[in-house]
């Protein structure tokens, strides 16, 4: 036996003996991946009930938030309705003073700077209306301030 068929017939057995080292190898990746197959077959038998009754718990709550959302919203018009009726009755006579007394005064500086005072309406033009939610003062009032 020559050299060269010495080389060719140890690369043989070492090439022989790597084949059979990832045989088993792979044979034991195989059962492995069998194992791993198993496990998640029974995790999804366990995890399914769990996941069916989360689903149930959402949709109950969903239901109660949107229930809670009806009543924050019935709340918040009741309140809104109470704070603008008091808010109107407690600012009302507030507002309706200070512009008396807004007008007072100016008709005190127009006496004492020496201008006439125009006399009073028998119409009502002077009067500001604050049941609308805001002072409005009447076009004839602006005209002459």
């Amino acid at each position: 036996m020559t050299a060269g068929e010495l080389v060719v017939v140890l690369a043989a057995v070492l090439l022989s003996i790597g084949f059979a080292a990832l045989v088993v190898v792979l044979l034991r990746v195989l059962d492995a991946v069998r194992d791993l197959r198993g496990e998640v077959v029974e995790m999804r038998e366990q995890t399914r009930p769990l996941i069916d009754e989360l689903r149930e718990s959402a949709h109950v709550a969903r239901q109660d938030l949107e229930r809670f959302d009806k009543v924050l919203g019935s709340a918040e018009a009741i309140g809104d309705a109470v704070g603008s009726t008091v808010a109107r009755s407690a600012y009302s006579s507030p507002a309706i003073k200070a512009a008396g007394v807004a007008r007072g005064a100016g008709r005190t500086w127009s006496r004492l700077r020496g201008r006439p005072v125009a006399a009073r309406s028998t119409r009502g033009a002077d009067v500001i209306d604050v049941r609308r939610g805001r002072a409005e003062i009447p076009r004839e009032a602006r005209r002459r301030a």
